[in-house]
């Protein structure tokens, strides 16, 4: 990790973005990919005053946010022929799809301001809310709040914890561990919805 380290303090500013920036905005295209590991990466070469604490939070949110968007727009487009037909009609049914957009009438904004705060559902939640066609007004607020407070409080940590990469790692994972619970029950949940409202339907 310290030679990671220093091969990105050692890049250019511009290069030091484009890094940040292009790894946060992955993770709503590629799930595994870490964006919290990228903002400390950023965070830690701010501290190193390699690099300004406030354009690690920018490139963060923007990279973020715009790519969590764009699921969103595409989902909004072709999310609905997706499901109608095929691989995505097994995954959900039509019944299935209803009742998502009821819960996202009902609790679409708390559960996508609290949804980018859980590993994994950060790019599941503006997928389903394309699909059942909730308003971008809707959508944009609660993820752009969200995320900056996030990316806000993880680019602070890293930057006033200077060069002790080590402790923030420690940090993350600790917070990490508890979220990842979280979306795991979540997402255990889920799957028992899905399966039960499957059968149901059936009956």
């Amino acid at each position: 990790m310290g030679s990671i380290l220093r091969t990105i303090a050692d890049l250019p500013p511009v290069l030091i973005y484009l890094l940040i920036g292009g790894g946060a905005a992955l993770e709503n295209v590629v799930p595994p990919v870490p964006a919290d590991t990228f903002v400390l990466l950023g965070a830690f070469v701010a501290a190193t005053g390699r690099a300004s604490a406030w354009m690690v939070f920018a490139v963060t949110l923007f990279g973020n946010v715009a790519t969590a968007m764009m699921v969103y727009a595409l989902a909004r487009k072709y999310g609905q022929g997706f499901f109608s037909r095929g691989v995505g009609h097994f995954l959900l049914r039509p019944h299935q799809l209803d009742r998502i957009g009821g819960f996202y009438d009902r609790w679409g904004t708390p559960a996508i301001f609290m949804s980018r705060f859980l590993p994994g559902f950060r790019a599941m939640v503006p997928v389903f809310a394309g699909v059942t066609h909730v308003s971008a007004w809707k959508v944009a607020p609660p993820l752009i709040t969200a995320s900056a407070l996030w990316y806000g409080a993880l680019v602070w940590v890293g930057a006033t914890a200077g060069r002790n990469f080590g402790a923030i790692l420690e940090f993350l994972d600790g917070i990490s561990t508890v979220l990842l619970i979280v979306a795991g029950v979540l997402i255990a949940g889920f799957a028992w919805w899905w399966w039960r409202s499957r059968h149901e339907h059936q009956h």
